[in-house]
């Protein structure tokens, strides 16, 4: 039985269309005379999802008990006794209740499709698994409802229904989506605009990357190796050399002409497993490149042209960025080199070579290591001067042996001579066997003089024989040197790298790795003092060097205080006590000082953002503090001088009932003046560092009556809407009263008599979130900043009544308190003011599909 095919319609957020969309699907297929049924579908009520279900026949749902509820899932044993060619179902990441046959929907589907059932179904981006953490950074829910990318990656079709963010919130605000009871609260929590774009990037972004698994599968099932521009892709060929960053740079610039370019850079390594390239250099190339935001790749190859291509094709590159050769001109004459070679296979793929300052010099030849050990080269170079003698000796006395088998005789102690002491010791024993041969065994006897032209040759062909297999032997020891060595330095490099994430300190732990695995005392990062940078007479002064990260005892202080300092910039060295190291040790120690450089970086990084932020605290509450004054002391001092002025005054009679009035003005004008200032005395100390704002956990339903009260009357028509169960913000109770009579007076203010504001309050993402809503004029998005500037009012020139609306204020202090004020658009018109604090305790409650 031939297996079914998956359909699946993937959105960005709940009420793109998706449901909409796989039923226009089955109607189609339905009116085509394609036995379509649905096995689950959830309208949520909405009248034209409903509509399109239309005359398709529904497979009854299975009702469930679950703690005392009744649930209904869809009855998975019905479909497959129906056996439909197409079957619908609805929602793949639903979770299904607990004493159903499988825990998930999508493990239903896949029963559905063993048995050849063709399935059309539909899923959130923020239901993938590999997005979910990301979804979750970003809307501040955490999706519990999640299925497997590999279930939705191997669906035959996955069509992507798409909206912009204002359209999606436009049908939220004309209710095609949600109640009207839940619009508001869902506009200013999931449904923001800066949610809904990035939920839509994630979207496009995973449907990109599997479209592009399914061209490079199709390209591979087809057999094809052409490169096909569908997307641009730079590749930079890195050989470990000093010119590889100037090639990074160059490649980069060369991706960022086309938007959505991707960067790789790729090294060849031999195939041989040995070592070739510099780890220091290949390290700091690699940060730079990850840094440049691209991709950093290793390969095997003998043929270094051969596995770039092999790359690149691979990769589906249309550019490939090298560096001029550094070879010679003369070394030039023999091989073309890797980029002329690689230009000229390059077919399609775009070749750039790119000069540099190394480009002709030429290599410069590495310090080659022996081979064989001094103590072997001895017992060669013995066995040479002593065994030729001997086996002369030997071949003496044994009678009728001809030429030949005195030569392969020689020839087998020349080849042992090679294997105990390598190329040297064998090259003196095959010349003196070579004499000995001529004079004791190549007639005329005891004369260097050869008669016959064979025994010439033979003696040729010996001193030949003896030499190769001397050579052969000597690579041979040396490359199994240089695979030990390459072996041991892949091994610490391992270590040294998984040190650093197993320890909760990158730069600490990457040291103590290093001096552990080369057995050193100490090791310390010295950083040269600004003002000694660019001179060398400064640098070699013991002050002007400061000790960033050490570990071990006694570390160095200055360069000069070590046995090995190896610099990672004009600033940054570090310095290694306890042993001086050998050459090869030292290049796997510059990659480390790369990666120690990277590790400080970061931590400096980090103390500057945790430095910066009481700071930007503490630039609030400067703000605060000057709105305040400018804004909030001059109604009540306005006030109260106006009521004793005139009570002063001897031009006017005033009544017991006007004094009254004219006192009850004045003491209510000094009672909110007194409190203002002591809030601006806490806030100055506060600045000070010598008062904490007195934090505590108020309950929104407490603070609300409380803000009301002290508008007075004004504020009796306003309505209210605070869940019994929110959450406590966390927060000062007078500074949040504060906040709350601005933003309340800013609405009554510009509120229409007949549609007075409403104040609603919900949980989000960790956070409890206060709106006041008005049906007023509204203010235009592109001013929105505006109206928290000080001395703003837009729209209002009346400045009879004081300037104080106090916006400024109340964000100051509800940044001070950790917390936010921003305006959106009431849907219908007017304002709304989204106050959010952080909750006492978190509640988070995922969106409605």
């Amino acid at each position: 039985m031939a297996r079914g095919e998956l359909r699946i319609y993937l959105g960005a957020a709940p009420g793109v269309g998706k449901t909409y969309a796989v039923l226009e699907e089955a109607q189609r297929r339905a009116a085509r005379g394609t036995d379509v049924v649905i096995g689950f579908v959830e309208t949520h009520g909405r009248p034209h999802t409903a509509a399109m279900l239309g005359d398709i026949e529904q497979v009854p749902r299975r009702t469930m008990d679950y703690r005392g509820a009744e649930f209904t899932e869809m009855d998975l044993d019905a479909v497959l006794a129906r056996r439909p060619e197409v079957a619908v179902v609805d929602e793949l990441a639903h979770s299904n209740v607990p004493g159903s046959r499988h825990d998930k929907r999508w493990q239903d589907v896949q029963e559905l499709l063993d048995a050849g059932i063709d399935v059309l179904s539909t899923v959130n981006v923020q239901h993938l698994d590999s997005v979910n953490d990301v979804v979750a950074q970003i809307t501040g829910t955490t999706q519990r409802e999640t299925v497997p990318d590999e279930i939705v990656r191997a669906a035959e079709q996955v069509e992507l229904v798409d909206m912009t963010p204002e359209a999606l919130r436009r049908r939220m605000a004309h209710g095609n989506i949600y109640r009207p009871d839940k619009i508001d609260a869902a506009l200013g929590n999931y449904f923001r605009v800066g949610n809904l774009t990035a939920l839509r990037e994630l979207a496009l972004l995973w449907l990109a990357d599997k479209v592009d698994e399914q061209l490079d599968r199709y390209r591979s099932q087809q057999g094809i190796a052409a490169t096909w521009e569908a997307r641009e892709r730079v590749v930079v060929a890195l050989t470990g050399g000093p010119e590889g960053e100037t090639l990074i740079r160059r490649a980069a610039r060369v991706a960022a002409r086309s938007k959505g370019a991707d960067l790789l850079a790729v090294h060849v390594a031999r195939s041989d497993g040995l070592a070739g390239a510099d780890p220091a250099q290949l390290a700091r190339q690699r940060v730079l490149v990850e840094s440049l935001g691209g991709t950093y790749h290793q390969v095997l190859g003998t043929d270094v042209p051969a596995a770039l291509l092999d790359f690149a094709q691979g990769v589906n590159a249309t550019q490939l960025v090298l560096g001029a050769s550094r070879r010679g001109r003369f070394a030039q004459i023999f091989a073309r080199g890797v980029g002329v070679t690689t230009t000229a296979l390059s077919g399609s793929i775009d070749v750039h070579l790119v000069t540099h300052k190394q480009a002709g010099k030429g290599r410069r030849a590495a310090a080659v290591p022996a081979a064989l050990s001094r103590r072997r080269r001895l017992l060669g170079f013995a066995l040479a001067v002593l065994g030729m003698p001997l086996l002369t000796l030997l071949l003496k006395t044994l009678p009728d042996l001809t030429l030949t088998n005195d030569i392969l005789l020689f020839l087998a102690g020349v080849v042992g001579v090679a294997l105990a002491g390598g190329v040297w010791p064998a090259l003196v024993a095959a010349l003196g066997g070579s004499l000995l041969l001529n004079w004791f065994f190549t007639p005329p006897y005891r004369t260097l003089t050869i008669a016959e032209a064979d025994n010439l040759l033979a003696l040729a062909v010996f001193v030949g024989v003896a030499l190769a297999v001397s050579w052969v032997v000597d690579v041979a020891a040396r490359r199994t040197r240089e695979a030990a060595r390459a072996a041991a330095d892949a091994q610490t490099l391992a270590a040294v790298a998984g040190g650093v994430l197993r320890g909760e300190r990158p730069l600490p732990a990457l040291l103590e790795q290093l001096r552990e695995t080369f057995g050193l005392r100490a090791v310390s990062v010295l950083e040269l003092a600004e003002d000694a940078s660019g001179r060398p007479e400064r640098a070699r002064e013991k002050h002007a060097w400061c000790v960033v990260a050490s570990v071990g005892d006694q570390p160095p202080c200055t360069p000069e205080s070590g046995e090995t300092a190896v610099p990672v910039d004009d600033r940054i060295t570090v310095v290694l006590c306890g042993r001086r190291l050998e050459a090869a040790d030292r290049r796997i120690v510059e990659a480390f000082a790369a990666q120690a450089a990277v590790a400080l970086r970061q931590e400096r990084l980090a103390e500057e953002a945790a430095t910066a932020r009481p700071l930007a605290a503490a630039d609030r509450m400067r703000t605060a503090l000057l709105a305040a004054v400018s804004h909030d002391l001059r109604t009540p001092l306005a006030s109260a001088k106006a009521a004793v002025t005139s009570l002063r005054s001897h031009d006017i009679e005033f009544d017991e009932h006007d004094r009254e009035e004219l006192l009850e003005t004045a003491e209510e004008s000094l009672d909110r003046l007194a409190r203002l200032v002591a809030n601006l005395l806490d806030m100055s100390r506060l600045q000070a560092g010598v008062l904490g704002i007195t934090e505590t956990a108020i309950g929104l339903e407490d603070a609300v009556p409380l803000a009301l009260d002290e508008l007075g009357p004004a504020a009796a028509t306003v309505g209210t809407d605070i869940p019994a169960d929110l959450p406590a913000a966390t927060a000062d109770p007078g500074l949040l009263e504060r906040v709350l009579v601005n933003i309340i007076a800013n609405a009554l203010r510009y509120s229409p008599p007949d549609q007075p504001p409403t104040i609603t309050a919900s949980a989000h993402a960790g956070q409890v979130e206060l709106r006041v809503i008005d049906r007023g004029p509204g203010i235009p998005e592109d001013q929105w900043e505006h109206v928290f500037l000080p001395f703003q009012r837009l729209g209002d020139r009346d400045n009879q009544t004081g300037v104080g609306l106090g916006l400024a204020l109340s964000r100051g202090l509800a940044e001070a308190m950790g917390g936010t004020i921003t305006p959106e658009t009431t849907p219908g018109g007017g304002l709304t003011m989204v106050l959010r604090l952080p909750a006492a305790q978190t509640a988070s409650e995922e969106p409605q599909e």
